[in-house]
């Protein structure tokens, strides 16, 4: 073996970068792990395919300088037996398993054949030959046995190709199972809280489409039946973050196409349902999911993602995996009701951007403003958000009178203005928040000119792998947006501070199925000490696959 060794060094270079470069090395890499799915295979091929090149200058990391450097050149030269990644390099540093080191003698041996055939046997010399049937010899058990993976992985693609769904779609779902009730004495207002215990439920489907790889077309049907708890406490405070009832209708949810324009700016279109904090950085990872993180509609995200939020929208993104990202969206909520009288410019509307800084990976921080105009054409007061006419400026996070300072049929105006941080200064632990202040004008009506501000606030703290791998024990703790001032005639505000307290666990059972016990508790309801507590006690089961 030893003597294989050094004829193997000594042997003009047919194997020495072959086993490294040729395509044959990246499929036996490929099939020494489990079998993946048709579309990741194809993907992760594209990704390894490399190119015959003519001349060692093309490799970006090899070096005159480097020990093999007249090796490689002498393949190219005198074999034409070597290949390169797409990027234009060589990886010459990388480990092999023996099983790469066979393909790659394999490839060279066949190329050594072609050479032969077509009359270039000088080329070749006699001891090269030689040395070259001693290492097939004594890599002819590991041939073989590449062989015999490389039919049987051929076997599995055609199986997988016959039977797959689409070679450019993939399908996601999520499920939850939800069993709620809601506590205290009295509902916000005064009169009784009679509540029940309620099991209800919401199913997704997303179909991700990509047609370049770098782009992604998304179609989510929906189904739900969880009935918002605010008709039962008088107060938005107190709703689920994955609330809504269409009584189990399926529906499109979301549409929208996300796509490079360039290397470094990231555009997505959202024909319906656009949401600001699906299409940012939201700075809140462990509780931003409504399936997996908080139970809570206000511990979600801060409101100024909500802006606008359920219609069309432009969202542009310059540096998106960078230190530094900005961040530019449009928003036109009823842009596609022509009986609304507003369309995509002249109407509702959304202006935002934000300025991301992420020194690492441990540390995120962003500066965020949003201009927002709300036309609400109702002439009916609706305290309950029942009425998607109705002004709502928050997006029912906060208190009512915070939505609609100057009345639900009243058009109004808000510059809003944010601040979102998150900090992991361990992989176990994170801290997150967000402040949040808005000054909002009356833009119609008796009061018009009228400005009212409103401020809120929010911390949250995560302890991830907590008890179990995959596991997360959450505490979130702030303040719902709140009236802080008035002018111009306006004599109400919020008279006092409700605040937000909730605790969750996040079960992980597996990678598919997570469990999660939650109170969510709210001090003041409707910023009104004179409203009892409210408590309310969720345990949610979510399956993803």
């Amino acid at each position: 073996m030893k003597k294989l060794f050094w004829d193997f060094i000594k042997l003009s270079p047919i194997v020495v970068a072959a086993a490294f470069a040729t395509s044959n090395s990246a499929l036996a890499a490929e099939i020494n792990e489990s079998v993946t799915p048709v579309n990741q295979l194809s993907q992760q091929q594209a990704d390894n395919n490399m190119a015959q090149v003519t001349s060692v200058s093309q490799f970006s990391d090899v070096q005159p300088t480097d020990w093999a450097f007249q090796a490689l050149q002498s393949l190219v030269e005198r074999y034409g037996c070597i290949a390169g990644y797409p990027n234009g390099t060589f990886r010459g540093n990388r480990a092999m398993t023996r099983y790469e080191f066979a393909a790659g003698l394999n490839a060279c041996l066949d190329r050594v054949n072609e050479l032969i055939a077509t009359a270039t046997a000088d080329l070749v010399k006699k001891e090269d030959l030689a040395a070259l049937q001693r290492l097939q010899e004594e890599f002819s058990a590991e041939l073989a046995t590449l062989r015999g993976r490389v039919d049987a992985l051929e076997a599995r693609t055609a199986e997988l190709e016959a039977n797959q769904f689409s070679t450019t779609t993939k399908l996601q779902g999520e499920a939850i199972f939800s069993l709620s009730e809601v506590f205290g004495d009295r509902r916000a207002g005064g009169a009784n809280l009679d509540s029940n215990t309620v099991f209800s439920n919401r199913a997704r489907l997303s179909l991700n489409s990509s047609f370049t790889g770098k782009d992604r077309l998304q179609i989510r049907l929906q189904s739900r039946n969880t009935t918002p708890n605010n008709g039962v406490t008088g107060t938005n405070m107190t709703r689920l973050s994955y609330d809504g009832d269409e009584a189990n209708d399926t529906f499109i949810d979301k549409i929208n196409y996300s796509f490079n324009l360039t290397d470094a700016i990231r555009v997505q279109v959202d024909a319906n349902n656009a949401e600001l904090y699906n299409n940012v950085n939201n700075f809140n990872p462990d509780f931003v999911s409504d399936g997996r993180g908080t139970i809570s509609r206000y511990g979600r995200i801060s409101p100024i993602y909500r802006q606008s939020q359920g219609g069309a929208a432009v969202t542009v993104q310059v540096n998106p995996t960078g230190p530094i990202t900005l961040s530019a969206a449009y928003l036109a909520p009823r842009s596609s009701n022509p009986n609304s009288g507003f369309g995509v410019f002249d109407g509702d509307n959304t202006i935002f951007g934000q300025l991301e800084f992420k020194p690492s990976k441990q540390l995120g921080i962003a500066f965020a403003y949003a201009h927002t105009y709300d036309g609400a054409r109702d002439t009916d007061a609706d305290p309950t958000n029942s009425n998607p006419n109705a002004v709502n400026l928050f997006q029912s996070t906060g208190s009512n009178f915070a939505n609609r300072p100057f009345g639900s049929t009243v058009a109004t105006s808000s510059n809003n203005y944010g601040v979102q941080a998150s900090f992991s200064p361990s992989p176990q632990f994170s801290v997150s928040g967000w402040v949040g202040f808005s000054n909002l004008k009356a833009e119609s009506g008796a009061n018009r000119g009228a400005e009212a501000d409103v401020f809120y606030w929010m911390a949250n703290l995560g302890l991830r792998d907590f008890g179990s791998k995959g596991s997360l024990l959450g505490f979130a703790f702030g303040q719902p947006p709140k009236v802080t001032g008035i002018n111009r005639g306006l004599t109400n505000t919020d008279r006092d501070e409700s605040y937000h307290l909730e605790a969750l666990y996040r079960l992980q059972l597996n990678s598919n199925i997570s469990v999660t016990p939650a109170l969510l508790v709210i001090f003041n309801p409707e910023n009104n000490n004179n409203n009892d507590t409210i408590y309310v006690g969720t345990l949610r089961t979510t399956f993803t696959f």
